[in-house]
This record gives structure tokens, C-alpha cells and sequence, in this order.
């Protein structure tokens, strides 16, 4: 760390900036009219980007939005001359120690924010938050009322919702109802359900005493679901009986069967009806499973901030998918930072993120329950019956933000739909776009066809951190 000047053919004059052990970071712009620079170091080597020309301005945020961000509270209290991400690497015990005061986590902090790693060992041997200890149940659903927690709505329009005070109670009895089917921490709970309130009350049932949450989405063949399931050795297992997509209806009792065979570890199947099927031999029916444990409901409990959360899985391109654990604190707090930071989700909003329950953006998107937002929930397909469905959907639940792909971007600019003329999205303050990196023409699109006012934020991360490497920040102009 230090302060970097340099003089060179990109810039005019000296350009200085606080040089930090990062792959990536940026000058800001020296006048109004100078786009930012972007800087790239790798083992000492200093590699400087200018952004191109062709670069347009999309979006400034005004004052008043700047004013009111997160972003900018949480800046002001940290209260660090000179550049808050490079404050946040060089001090990172500082930072997080902040993070978890000021995004409201729930728990017991201890300490220790961060401990580094000894002289010449591996990263990865750094420790966050060691003495914490901490429920993402008690963080997910520490807003009470009889308000919508969740809403989920299925590709034929319908809709259906739980309040908080409804969720809590429904996930005390699953967890109930787990202890009794012998789940103790550390067993994995599998669900094979689709984009639902169900899966989001399992994975909380199961959080709540411990056990590990792994989620694969009903589209995913027999095989592929094994491949998975079948490395983690669930104890207890979720599914759904059908689905429906592209205005077709797909029966998923066949390949459940096929699975049943080839998970031994499984004591019991539970099954959720959809479609409306019959639950089959030796299965149990997801709302008596549920009404089980309702007489001797269990309250979550809290654990050390690495304790394993979900179980995720890579892409099975290079052979069998391989198992990705993730913690509980570092996933809830890297969500909550970058719900309320980067994304400046408040208490109330209202977020959809167009994902299945086999993409890391459904544990993302179930995440901004810890943040006082309502998480809903659509099952099929964006573009059924329009491709002004995404849309509909933002006045129909009045969303504050809209999470979708930079396919569908580009699929709805190719088409006809013009949503800023046939919709209001008065609502509508934020877009995220991720999958791929979203061309300038998707930029143009959305800031010509959707709206003038969204941020809209391309965002890139991983299943391997099951969060964010790139964000969006609402207090700084849209570049593309």
C-alpha cells in the first residue's frame, strides 16, 4: 500500500491514487469530461486501462439519490480520507467489523473481526469473526408482522404469499420436524424443488439447527441430480412432483423415483404437490411433514460464523460437478453488503431475481430477508407469455429491484417490447444483470426502452464464493 503518481500517455497530467494488493481498481476521473482509468496489477506489475472512448455516460445519480444511499451512510461512518475500497482491503478487520454493524447482523460479534494469516501460510488460513457465534434464521427473519415475507407466483399467475410472522412460525415446525427424522447439525438436507416458498422454508428449517442446505432445480435430469446429491449423502430429501414451463407441464415423479433409488442415505422423502399428483409410496406429503413438528416448534439456533450453510456445486463441465461448501457468516454478511451497499436495498423493497434453485443467485436472492426485503419468488419462463413478463411482474408487486440475465437483456432488446412506453416501473430503482457481461447495446436498451432513473448494474460473481467479484454502486455514473 501508498500512493502511486504517474505520468503517461493515457492521462494529461500526473495521475495519483492509493495502490492496494488488489487484481483491479480504478482512477476516478480527473474532470467531469475524463473518464475514469482502469488500473490491473498482477505481481508487481502495474497495468493501466484507459476506458475506451466509445465509452458513454448511461446514468448519473442525483444528488439527492447520493445522499440517501447506503453507500453513502455507510461512508460517512467509516470516516476514512481517500478511497473506501482501498480502505477496506488494507483494513479488512476494520471494514468488516463495520460492515457487520452497519448492514444490522444479528449475533453475538465476539472480539476478533479478522485474524491474518502467519508469516509465509496460505490465505485461505485467515480467520473472520473466530469467537462470533450466529443464526441466519434469527437474521433472516428478524422482521416480524403480518406483511409479505415472501411471494411466489407460478407461470399461470398464481400467487401466493407468506407473511413473516407465518414464515417463522412454518420454519420452527420443519425444524421440529427434521430433529425428529434424526437431523442433527452438519447432516445435509437436499431439496430438488423449483424457485419457492417451500425451498426457502426448508433451507431456513434446516439452518436453524445446524444441518447443511443443497438445492438442485427440478429441470435437472436423474443423472445430474445424483451427481450431486449423491456426493453429499442427504439424510432427508425435498421434491416436487411437476412444474410448469414455456406454457408446458413437465411430471417429475418418474426421475424422483430414480433418484429415491439412488440416494440410500435418504430416511425419508418429502414431496410437495404442484401439479397435484398423487404423493407416491413411501413418500410424505409436504404439509404433514410440516403440521409434524407444528406442535413442538424448535427455535434456531446459533453457531460459529464458519459453520457450513449450503453445499453448492460447480458447473460439471470437466466431469462430475464438484462440491462447493460455504459458510454461514461469510456468505450472510458478503450478501448483506452487497444488498444494502452495492445495491441499496432498504427495509420494505420489494426483489426478484429471475433464477432456479440450481444457480447461485436463488441463495442470493433468499438473502435479502436479512435485509427487511421481501423476496419474490416467479417459477417459468421471463418470456411466457411476452416478453413483458419480468416487467409485469415490477408493477404488478411494485419491485424496487429487478435481477434478470444479460441474455434476457439482449432477447427483450431484439424484440418489439418498449416497457418505459407500456409500463409504469414507478417503482423500479435498481436492475442487475449478470450470466455473461452485458454489451453496451443491452446498456443503451435499457436506459432508451425501460427507464432513465433505474441503476442498472452489471454484476459478476461465482458459485465458488456464492456472492459478488464485481457490484454495482448507486452513487457513481453508469459507464458502457
Amino acid at each position: 500500500t501508498g500512493t502511486l503518481s504517474l505520468l503517461c500517455a493515457v492521462s494529461p497530467e500526473p495521475v495519483t491514487a492509493h495502490v492496494i494488493n488488489a487484481p483491479q481498481f480504478i482512477f476516478p476521473p480527473h474532470s467531469q469530461s475524463a473518464k475514469p482509468l482502469i488500473v490491473n496489477t498482477y505481481n508487481g506489475f502495474i497495468r493501466l486501462v484507459p476506458m475506451s472512448n466509445s465509452a458513454k455516460a448511461q446514468w448519473t445519480p442525483t444528488v439527492e439519490r447520493i445522499a440517501k444511499s447506503r453507500m453513502t451512510s455507510f461512508a460517512q461512518t467509516a470516516n476514512e480520507p481517500g478511497d473506501l475500497h482501498a480502505w477496506s482491503i488494507a483494513q479488512p478487520d476494520q471494514f468488516w467489523s463495520l460492515v457487520w454493524d452497519q448492514c444490522g447482523v444479528v449475533g453475538e460479534k465476539g472480539a476478533r473481526a479478522y485474524v491474518a494469516p502467519q508469516a509465509g501460510a496460505s490465505m485461505s488460513t485467515a480467520q473472520f469473526f473466530p469467537d462470533a457465534r450466529i443464526s441466519v434464521v434469527e437474521n433472516m427473519l428478524a422482521t416480524t408482522g403480518s406483511h409479505d415475507a415472501l411471494v411466489a407466483i407460478d407461470e399461470v399467475g398464481n400467487r401466493r404469499t407468506r407473511s413473516w410472522n407465518e414464515l417463522r412460525e412454518r420454519v420452527a415446525s420443519i425444524a421440529s420436524a427434521l430433529q425428529a427424522r434424526g437431523v442433527v447439525a452438519g447432516d445435509r438436507v437436499a431439496a430438488w424443488l423449483p424457485n419457492s416458498i417451500e425451498a426457502i422454508e426448508v433451507m431456513l428449517g434446516a439452518a436453524s439447527i445446524g444441518a447443511v442446505f443443497s438445492s438442485s432445480s427440478p429441470d435437472f435430469g436423474a443423472n445430474g441430480v445424483l451427481d450431486r446429491f449423491g456426493q453429499i449423502e442427504p439424510k432427508v430429501l425435498f421434491a416436487v412432483d411437476g412444474y410448469l414451463y414455456n406454457g408446458k407441464q413437465f411430471d417429475c415423479l418418474e426421475r424422483l423415483n430414480e433418484i429415491r433409488k439412488g440416494l440410500p442415505t435418504v430416511v425419508e422423502t418429502i414431496v410437495v404437490s404442484s401439479i397435484g399428483t398423487v404423493v407416491p409410496e413411501g413418500a410424505v406429503a409436504y404439509n404433514d411433514f410440516v403440521a409434524s413438528g407444528s406442535n413442538t416448534p424448535v427455535s434456531p439456533q446459533r453457531f460459529a460464523f464458519d459453520h457450513p450453510w449450503y453445499v453448492l456445486y460447480s458447473s460439471g463441465t470437466t466431469g462430475i460437478p464438484k462440491c462447493i461448501v460455504h459458510r454461514t457468516g461469510g456468505v450472510l454478511l458478503q450478501h448483506m453488503k452487497e444488498h444494502q451497499l452495492h445495491c441499496n436495498v432498504q427495509p420494505g423493497d420489494r426483489v426478484m431475481y429471475f433464477t432456479t434453485t440450481g444457480w447461485m443467485m436463488w441463495n442470493w436472492l433468499v438473502s435479502v430477508l436479512a435485509s427487511g426485503a421481501t423476496a419474490v419468488l416467479y417459477d417459468g419462463s421471463p418470456s411466457f407469455p411476452t416478453m413483458n413478463r419480468l416487467f409485469d411482474f415490477v408493477d404488478q408487486e411494485q419491485l424496487t429491484l429487478l435481477g434478470t440475465s444479460a441474455k434476457f437483456i439482449d432477447s427483450a432488446r431484439k424484440s418489439e417490447i418498449n416497457p418505459i412506453e407500456s409500463h409504469s416501473l414507478k417503482t423500479l430503482r435498481t436492475i442487475c444483470s449478470t450470466g455473461s457481461p452485458l454489451a453496451p447495446e443491452g446498456f443503451g436498451w435499457v436506459y432508451e426502452k425501460v427507464s432513465t432513473t433505474v441503476h442498472l448494474a452489471s454484476i459478476s460473481g461465482g458459485t465458488d464464493l456464492c456472492a459478488c467479484f464485481v457490484a454495482g454502486d448507486s452513487t457513481s455514473t453508469v459507464y458502457a
